[in-house]
């Protein structure tokens, strides 16, 4: 099985860094948008495929716009939502990246089906802050989730934090932000 993590588009949270970090629920800018847009160049996709993607509103849109006209299933879950990379239990959750209500997302994106089947702890939390070895356990289990959905590929549309943190355990080797994908940017892991 494959799984492709795809970084969202351009977000309002980088225009003025880091002063725009701050900004609570950032949505895409017009960039991103157009960034959003390409995907469906890179990445076809058809009804049989499937998108997990991040509780926050730029990946909510970057999702959406590149789904657009396609009943594809996107999943909303909060084991692909922001995450602090490295780890250091000093930081703080910034406003960009606290996790959208479900009530919200229900209202704002519609024809998105959220996870409820992990515990609201999740949904409140997220894994920002998740101790390496509770991240550890967490994500082997969202993988092998992943695996039992049946699909030959699975696309996870999330953060750079995020999708170098699940790198760095599918690879086991150690990276650094200087491996962060760039907007839009992709990693295909094979499972």
């Amino acid at each position: 099985m494959e799984i492709v993590f795809i970084r969202h588009g351009q977000g309002e949270h980088t225009l003025d860094l880091p002063k725009s970090l701050h900004t609570p629920d950032p949505a895409l800018t017009e960039e991103g948008i157009i960034q959003a847009k390409t995907l469906k160049n890179h990445f076809p996709l058809s009804q049989s495929d499937v998108i997990i993607v991040s509780p926050i509103r730029r990946t909510l849109q970057t999702a959406r716009i590149w789904s657009e006209g396609i009943k594809c299933q996107k999943i909303v879950s909060p084991l692909v939502s922001p995450r602090m990379f490295p780890q250091n239990p000093e930081w703080q959750t910034l406003p960009c990246d606290e996790i959208l209500t479900k009530e919200l997302i229900k209202d704002d994106f519609n024809d998105f089906y959220l996870e409820e089947e992990l515990s609201n702890e999740w949904w409140l939390k997220g894994i920002n802050k998740l101790p390496e070895k509770e991240f550890k356990v967490i994500a082997e289990g969202f993988l092998e989730w992943c695996k039992h959905i049946g699909n030959k590929r699975i696309y996870i549309v999330s953060h750079d934090g995020t999708i170098t943190s699940y790198r760095q355990l599918i690879t086991g080797r150690k990276l650094s932000r200087n491996d962060f994908p760039k907007e839009t940017g992709f990693l295909k892991v094979n499972l």
